[in-house]
């Protein structure tokens, strides 16, 4: 280096890891920013210095699915959550939600179809909330249900820097789906095939980055499996799994796929967790569509069924399936991960919420953000990925897709410096006590992961640290958050497999 003014930071010691390979370099940091990955020995003068010796470098974590604020106002949630996030290796987070869990102070428990508003009336509140409580910058996914909100997604892009939009495809007809709680996590209007047209319809018009967002499961027919398995005598956990089989996922894949294909819009699988949904986004590909996938920590890492496996949506499948998961996700059929993180209920409701019927256990898998690195960083240990590959799929990729990359999901100079520790000898028996969400619980309890989270960074500040010797993880930073807009730019996208694979 030729500039020897002194910086701000400097991390020495470490190996540097991106999607493309490891090496042994420093880092350089300086208002915020990445200003040079070298050698020790040629990073400049600094004011401070953290030794990660013998530790690894990973870009910060962009969990582009979390919904803080989906049963309690958004201010409630996005304090603790947000630090949950930080200290678990999140920096930036994708928040999806309807116009009623938007941060506006009258906020309605049970959702109505009259609650239902534009974003343009919410959208202030969500931005102060964000920059007095977030301690991760955090970008937004507007959960659609109305033609006004899906005529006015031009107006979003425009005057709220909003580029990926929602369709909670198993939501459509709220009346019809007595165990979802839609009208509890904010979606009170229900919505129909037009909705989703004209939604795709507006989001190819707006260009790169604009992508459509869609959780995919067929509730309509669910209902009937939901009616034959009750009528049968089922109560225990798997039956959750057996209500909404495979094709479920995959029917909604094929039909809405069909609808991108039409309007030419790009689409992204929130929970791509089958093989039949793996052949359908390939074929889709195949024919030109821009499709995305990801998968998610708890479907990796659970089976139906299970101890502690609780409910969630799409269900938990066989643990025989797992492997296609992690096949998926390594080959490139799966790009992304994401949290999907919910706070369901507060610590005091835990044990009135267990039932070990089904069909009256609450919806659960709390404290899903703060599994997220751990679940891969047991894979990486397992050999069924690299790390390399977590690096991608957990940063890059997210960062890449929702118009974010270089500043976010990168070690490129000139990138925010949002950066994790990670001491991939450290071995971690799981426990309530080192989880930070105001559940307060983990279903990730009594897990062991080889790997963890040492210290994490956000544009250069230390949010995070788990000192040696210290009994768990530990939040040191601040409400450092920052609301981050994206504008309508064609941008270079990851490349995506189209080469049909057996999973």
């Amino acid at each position: 280096m030729t500039d020897h003014r002194e910086v701000d930071l400097v991390i020495t010691g470490g190996t540097v890891v991106t999607s493309s390979g490891s090496r042994r370099a420093g880092l350089a940091i300086d208002s915020g920013r990445i200003v040079a990955v070298a050698e020790d020995e040629h990073l400049p003068p600094a004011r401070s210095t953290y030794d990660a010796a013998g530790l690894a470098i990973i870009p910060g974590i962009v969990d582009s699915e979390a919904h803080p604020g989906c049963y309690v106002p958004l201010k409630d949630d996005m304090g603790s959550e947000s630090r949950a996030a930080v200290t678990s290796g999140v920096t930036t987070w994708g928040v999806h939600a309807p116009s009623t869990r938007m941060g506006h102070p009258k906020f309605a428990e049970f959702v109505q179809p009259n609650d239902v508003v534009s974003f343009h009336e919410v959208f202030e509140h969500f931005k102060a909330v964000v920059e007095q409580d977030s301690a991760v910058d955090v970008f937004a996914t507007y959960m659609l249900e109305t033609d006004q909100q899906a005529k006015e997604i031009p107006e979003y892009a425009r005057d709220h820097g909003v580029t990926s939009y929602k369709l909670y495809l198993q939501s459509m007809s709220p009346d019809a789906e007595p165990f979802w709680p839609g009208r509890r996590a904010g979606l009170g209007h229900g919505f129909d095939d037009g909705v989703c047209y004209e939604t795709m319809e507006h989001v190819a018009a707006l260009g790169a980055p604009g992508i459509v967002c869609m959780h995919c499961e067929n509730w309509e027919i669910a209902r009937i499996f939901d009616r034959r398995l009750r009528a049968e005598g089922r109560t225990d956990w798997a039956a959750w799994s057996d209500r909404s089989p495979h094709f479920l996922e995959a029917h909604h894949i094929r039909t809405y796929g069909y609808l991108a294909e039409v309007t030419g819009c790009p689409i992204y699988i929130q929970h791509a967790t089958t093989p039949e949904s793996y052949r359908e986004i390939l074929d889709l590909r195949g024919r030109g569509v821009r499709c995305w996938a990801q998968t998610g920590p708890h479907w990796l890492h659970f089976g139906k069924g299970e101890p502690n496996a609780w409910r969630i949506n799409v269900p938990l499948r066989s643990r025989e399936n797992n492997p296609n998961i992690w096949r998926a996700l390594r080959e490139d059929v799966v790009n992304a991960v994401g949290s999907d993180h919910v706070v369901s209920w507060p610590p005091s409701d835990y044990e009135s919420s267990f039932d070990p019927n089904i069909w009256e256990l609450k919806t659960g898998f709390t404290s899903r953000v703060e599994m997220l690195l751990p679940v891969l960083l047991e894979g990486v240990y397992q050999g069924k990925l690299t790390l390399e590959r977590l690096v991608a799929v957990a940063c890059e990729n997210p960062a890449r897709i929702f118009g974010l990359y270089p500043q976010k999901g990168s070690l490129e100079v000139g990138a925010d410096a949002d950066l994790v520790v990670l001491d991939l000898d450290k071995v971690v028996e799981v426990s309530n006590d080192i989880v930070l969400t105001r559940s307060g619980w983990t279903v990730l309890s009594g897990h062991k992961i080889h790997g963890w989270n040492v210290a994490t960074f956000l544009r250069g500040k230390q949010m995070s640290r788990w000192a040696p010797g210290a009994p768990g993880p530990e939040f040191i930073g601040d409400a450092d958050g920052h609301y981050l807009p994206r504008r309508v730019v064609e941008t270079a996208a990851p490349t995506i497999s189209t080469a049909y694979a057996e999973v």
